[in-house]
């Protein structure tokens, strides 16, 4: 029973049922149907030549050479007979004739007495001496005679014997094939079904060396086709978890690091207190940079997980500038770049303000990162095809083309030197929180100048519901 259940054995059984099937309808329905032509077409001869015999009595007495031309002609047996008594009915046969000669006498029969009975043309099928004929009777005009043409269908119904015995011959060489080739061409397809079950094993597992190839344009090809794109997926996914967990260890690791040789120097008791304030305050650097850390990775894992909750209201983008530059200025300063606002109007974007702010501090942290010293930095606000926009513009020596396409990914940080520090996260969570509230983050670089905008839905004047 076991064996039942495979793909192979219910696909070739599937078939042997349709050819089965398509079998027993030509068997019972088609070949008794032929049949049944066949006779009839015999009765319609036969009833032809009945009547044109009995119209041809009307000049003409019924003798054994009138009735042998018209047997001769149509190769019957034409039997004439007339009324002994018409109550009771009784019929004698006063002509038999057949197309070789005399039929053999012919005394009774039930369709010449059916036609004498009802007055009407009358056809059927009748056996004598263990044979059947198709018979006509019909009467003469003036209803003296009753005029039967008989006609052996035994050719006939021996041609529809050989048909029926042919094909049961050929049902069952066709039911052998169906199954051996169903069988066949089940077992190919159940083959490829386990190597694809064989993949997504290895899948599950873990395993995503193994390409899977299946060059077939049909169903289980583009099945195969779809696990391929599946496995390269989930493997580019498995190499960036790695490569993430690698990343994140490490910029979890050099502040603890820090922090950890800088505990061990507090210890020492021959620290003056200038040398123990500058330790502190480095440590409270790289505690700083442990929290902005934790927090990206946070928003990261919210993002990931759909969790994060972004709300959707106007936002005077203007105001948003004007903090950014505010926040940044003494940074600025420090970092020797010019910091300038350049607000023209007012532009109302559609958004939640702290992902703003968060957004354009990743924006503004990475100009003044990225750049040399004396780099003018530019905060501006503006509209373009009913969306607000907020962007930062620098005079730096642009990015590169190999990394401005790789510049919002995870852990990215291009080749800067010295100033390439940070997490490498804020870009990449600056751009999925864009995504989250319908916006986008759209970068220009040359030579010169590099710009960074934040594009959102203009707001309409009404709040909209929060986005998780």
């Amino acid at each position: 029973m076991s064996q039942l259940r495979t793909v192979g054995a219910r696909l070739s059984l599937a078939l042997l049922v349709v050819v089965a099937a398509v079998l027993a309808f030509v068997y019972l329905i088609v070949v008794p149907s032929l049949e049944n032509r066949l006779i009839d077409s015999r009765k319609d001869q036969v009833a032809t030549v009945a009547s044109r015999v009995a119209d041809s009595l009307r000049a003409n007495r019924p003798t054994d050479q009138f009735a042998q031309s018209f047997a001769s002609a149509s190769n019957t047996c034409v039997t004439i007979f007339d009324f002994l008594s018409r109550s009771p009915l009784t019929l004698r046969d006063i002509v038999d004739q057949g197309a070789g000669g005399a039929c053999g006498g012919i005394t009774t029969d039930p369709v010449a007495e059916a036609s004498a009975r009802t007055l009407t043309p009358t056809r059927g099928v009748v056996t004598r001496a263990g044979r059947k004929y198709a018979e006509a009777a019909h009467q003469s005009a003036d209803r003296k005679y009753i005029v039967l043409v008989s006609n052996s269908i035994e050719d006939s119904l021996d041609s529809v014997a050989l048909v029926k015995k042919r094909l049961l011959v050929s049902a069952l060489i066709a039911l052998a094939a169906a199954l051996l080739l169903g069988y066949g061409g089940a077992r190919l397809f159940a083959r490829r079904i386990h190597r694809l079950e064989r993949a997504a094993e290895r899948i599950a597992g873990g395993k995503f060396d193994e390409p899977i190839e299946d060059s077939s344009p049909d169903e289980l090809g583009e099945l195969a086709r779809a696990f391929e794109r599946m496995r390269r997926r989930l493997a580019g996914l498995e190499h960036a978890r790695r490569e993430f967990i690698a990343n994140a260890s490490h910029e979890l690791r050099t502040p603890l690091f820090s922090l950890g040789g800088h505990l061990e120097l507090l210890v020492d008791e021959d620290l003056d207190d200038a040398t123990r304030r500058e330790f502190l305050g480095r440590m409270r650097e790289q505690v700083d940079r442990l929290t902005k850390l934790a927090g990206e990775l946070l928003d990261l894992s919210r993002l990931d997980a759909g969790r994060l909750r972004v709300d959707r209201d106007p936002v005077d983008l203007a105001r948003v500038a004007e903090l950014l530059v505010d926040e940044f200025e003494s940074v600025a300063q420090g970092s020797e770049h010019g910091l300038e606002p350049q607000i023209d109007g007012t532009a109302t974007g559609l958004g939640d303000e702290q992902r703003i702010l968060q957004i354009g501090r990743a924006l503004v942290e990475n100009a003044l990162r990225h750049t040399p010293t004396g780099t003018r930095v530019r905060v501006s606000v503006g509209r373009e095809n009913g969306r607000a926009l907020l962007t930062v513009e620098d005079d730096g020596p642009g990015i590169a083309p190999e990394d401005a396409v790789q510049v919002f990914e995870r852990f990215h940080r291009g080749d800067g030197g010295a100033r390439a520090s940070g997490s490498g996260l804020g870009l990449a969570i600056a751009r999925e929180l864009a995504e989250a509230m319908h916006g986008e983050i759209g970068l220009t670089s040359s030579p010169g100048r590099t710009t960074f905008t934040l594009s959102l839905p203009a707001a309409s004047g009404t709040s909209s519901p929060a986005i998780e």
